[in-house]
């Protein structure tokens, strides 16, 4: 049988929750499976009993400390902010390291039902033998309720708000009910609902206020600098490269400084330096995208090149990250490479070449 293409974060990261459960001393929440002390640990990195815990979420570490703060009470989690800011990773990290399972997971779709949310039948077994336990199909938030423990909702705003509006009673009176059954479920202790939401996505469904009440809400900033986001790109095109066994040296320094300056000058509509203003694309270049084309990169470069990642690899990558409109962005990225990177001095001209030829075609 072949191996998982994505390990959950369980998975991937089960000797350093081995590790910080066995030398916590710290009070467990009721449900919690460590002490929001070793929950941060293991979010944000550090040190334990000897052990190295790596960092997993580079950012604001108080952001960390008010998102597990907010899950020791009754209140829900609302984790807000662009492409790339690492809302979903930081919610399965929460998810893994409270209650070791963030696979109770509802990904937020136009086709997202209330079933989904709440619970659904199995019909042949409905006709049948008429609602039953039996014939009773969860859904995750259903099972984190019964369980004490943490759901997912990835992508909320993008849901209907019929759907959303579901969740309403949900997270105010911690109970489900099934007519159907003529019962109730009233949530174990430990049960919340974390949810992600885009702030870039145009026409989504903007949240009632009566929803928003029910979360507490935390803004995941862009990375703040060119420093931070390189530690970024860097950590997770490394764990990628292993992940995929892909055959190619890492990207240096200097390509990933490269990539990394281009989206921030394009994402702000400005130069680093602030002196030149830009046009920027259409569509959103975050993070999560210069690892992608990192990671395409080297891959690239290890099926049909030497196995170092070549300006034209860099090129190929760019020009697919950032050409989403083949009108306007192919004029917005001409502008660029000839306005701004063609004067950045030697150091670019490989790149710039590359970029420009590949853009003429």
């Amino acid at each position: 049988m072949s191996e998982a293409l994505r390990l959950s974060a369980e998975e991937l990261y089960e000797q350093e929750l081995k590790q910080l459960k066995q030398a916590d001393s710290g009070v467990r929440p009721p449900g919690w499976q460590m002490s929001p002390r070793s929950v941060k640990t293991f979010i944000t990195g550090g040190v334990c009993d000897g052990h190295v815990i790596t960092p997993k979420y580079i950012g604001n570490e108080r952001i960390v400390e008010m998102a597990i703060a907010t899950l020791l009470t009754d209140r829900a989690l609302l984790l807000i902010g662009e492409p790339g800011t690492a809302k979903s990773t930081l919610s399965e990290l929460l998810a893994t390291a409270i209650h070791g399972d963030s696979r109770k997971i509802i990904q937020g779709t136009a086709g997202t039902t209330e079933e989904q949310v709440r619970y659904a039948w199995n019909y042949a077994l409905l006709l049948a033998n008429g609602p039953t336990k039996e014939a009773l199909v969860k859904s995750p938030i259903y099972r984190a309720m019964e369980e004490g423990s943490i759901a997912r909702f990835e992508e909320i705003s993008r849901c209907s708000s019929e759907v959303q509006d579901a969740l309403i009673s949900i997270l105010s009176e911690k109970s489900l009910t099934i007519p159907e059954l003529g019962t109730e479920l009233s949530a174990s202790q430990g049960f919340s609902i974390i949810a992600t939401a885009n702030t870039k996505d145009r026409g989504v469904n903007t949240m009632s206020a009566a929803l928003k009440r029910r979360f507490n809400i935390l803004v995941l900033p862009a990375p703040q600098d060119l420093e931070t986001e390189m530690n970024i790109v860097r950590k997770r095109v490394q764990e990628l490269s292993t992940q995929f066994q892909l055959q190619a040296d890492l990207p240096s320094d200097e390509a990933i400084e490269r990539i990394v300056t281009i989206f921030r000058e394009l994402r702000s509509g400005r130069t680093l330096d602030q002196k030149e203003k830009l046009k920027p694309p259409s569509g959103t270049i975050s993070t999560a995208e210069a690892i992608s084309l990192l990671t395409n990169s080297m891959a690239l470069a290890s099926s049909f090149g030497s196995g170092q990642i070549g300006y034209e690899d860099l090129a190929a990558g760019l020009q697919g990250a950032i050409v989403k409109d083949e009108e306007k962005d192919k004029i917005v990225w001409k502008e660029y490479i000839e306005n701004v990177m063609k004067k950045k001095g030697s150091e670019w001209r490989g790149l710039y070449q590359a970029c420009k030829e590949l853009n003429e075609k």
